[in-house]
């Protein structure tokens, strides 16, 4: 007897962190549902997998945030922003190409929180751009705009700031945190690089 679809798309979400953590090949993954068909006495009449590589190294063996970290290579490299905290307190920053305006913050012991860390689930790095900048950077995502309908205290202007890659064209940006953000964490999570 065949299960339906709904129940067979639950069992198969048991054995996916599974699956993910191994790294595994088409072998391991084909073995693992076969052993769900087996176990459960249920038969397959017609499926369609598709299987993604998934890479288990970062390049350079960095983690996320730590490419923020490392100093320019070169002069030509340099990208100075300002962080305007939300007291008014301004904060020149030298990063470099490259940079992702949330960790350079983290790096700089900015409050600027990112609870999701990039993973574009939260609001909680929402900053707010001067309009010259903002048209500088390429449109947000539909995930981005989704998340930043949570944030408070939104402008025009309004990005995430985990979504923002320095480049030569951002030299001399002015990035404003705005006066509140909405946290799912306990007041006062600082969300480590992993």
């Amino acid at each position: 007897m065949a299960l339906p679809m709904k129940q067979l798309v639950c069992r198969f979400r048991n054995i996916l962190p599974t699956v993910v953590r191994s790294l595994s090949t088409k072998q391991l993954f084909t073995n693992h549902f076969h052993s769900i068909s087996s176990n459960n006495h249920m038969k397959i009449t017609h499926s369609t997998v598709v299987l993604r590589h998934i890479h288990a190294a970062i390049a350079g063996g960095l983690r996320h945030g730590d490419y923020e970290y490392e100093e320019p290579k070169s002069p030509e490299d340099v990208v100075t922003i300002t962080y305007v905290t939300r007291d008014d307190e301004r904060i020149e920053v030298k990063g470099k190409v490259g940079d992702n305006v949330m960790y350079l913050a983290h790096r700089h012991a900015i409050e600027v929180e990112g609870a999701c860390e990039a993973s574009l689930a939260c609001c909680t790095c929402h900053v707010v751009l001067q309009d010259s900048y903002y048209d500088i950077l390429p449109e947000s995502t539909e995930e981005e705009e989704d998340m930043l309908d949570l944030a408070p205290f939104l402008t025009s202007t309004s990005r995430l700031s985990c979504q923002i890659i320095l480049s030569k064209e951002l030299d001399g940006m002015v990035v404003q945190l705005p006066k509140a953000t909405r946290n799912f964490y306990v007041d006062g999570h600082v969300p480590q690089p992993h």
